[in-house]
């Protein structure tokens, strides 16, 4: 009967722990004036897919990075290296999602300086990484048109800890019957006024407007510096 308490105090430790240290990379990243974001999603979502498409697209014009958290192999970091960014993989075994230590360990090496743009992939999963700040700029919460439109509402931790909500696969919206008024619906009943953005990494649908909005983001970090 008295191990409940002491589990959600440890619990509530490592996440205080976990917080303090958030704090500091956030002040980090502030100072070399790197954005950051932590893309949030379950699995086969699409995330990695459109992470590479926006490595692609903004490597020209800005420098880029991207951390990328998964149970077991490298599957996605090598996936995500073809765009010619600086990538490394973090495997959190039995861990469901990434935590601020982990972040700080794997960008030992890296001069933050020398990057516009760094990218988190979380682990998929809707449900951990809702808890974890990593000291990150923007979260966005990543949902494909085939999963179905009651997510926001089945998960409404991660939505209210979101900055952006993307729909992803909407080359597929018509063939999955996605039912766009209902996504939307859903998305503003358990955050009103959430920032909802549409694309398809594969087809280029969207992506031009999903690539402002990291542009604008940067340049007003910049400008706050």
């Amino acid at each position: 009967m008295t191990k409940t308490p002491r589990i959600l105090e440890v619990r509530a430790n490592v996440l205080k722990d976990n917080d303090r240290l958030a704090r500091s990379m956030r002040l980090r990243f502030a100072q070399a004036g790197t954005l950051v974001l932590n893309l949030v999603s379950s699995p086969g979502s699409g995330k990695t897919t459109l992470l590479r498409q926006t490595l692609l697209e903004l490597s020209p014009r800005y420098r880029v990075a991207a951390l990328v958290g998964d149970l077991a192999t490298d599957n996605d970091a090598r996936r995500l290296a073809e765009s010619g960014a600086p990538v490394r993989q973090i495997e959190t075994k039995t861990l469901c999602h990434l935590e601020a230590r982990m972040i700080e360990e794997h960008l030992q090496g890296w001069d933050l300086s020398q990057i516009d743009l760094l990218f988190i992939e979380n682990v998929g999963n809707l449900v951990c990484p809702s808890s974890w700040d990593l000291g990150e700029d923007l979260r966005v919460a990543l949902f494909s048109t085939t999963e179905g439109e009651d997510k926001p509402l089945k998960y409404p931790t991660l939505i209210n800890t979101a900055d952006i909500a993307l729909i992803t696969k909407i080359d597929l919206a018509e063939a999955v019957e996605f039912d766009r008024q209902a996504m939307y619906r859903n998305l503003r009943e358990v955050r009103p006024g959430i920032e909802i953005l549409e694309v398809s990494a594969k087809r280029g649908t969207g992506m031009a407007a999903w690539l402002e909005r990291l542009e604008h983001a940067l340049q007003t970090k910049r400008s706050q510096r």
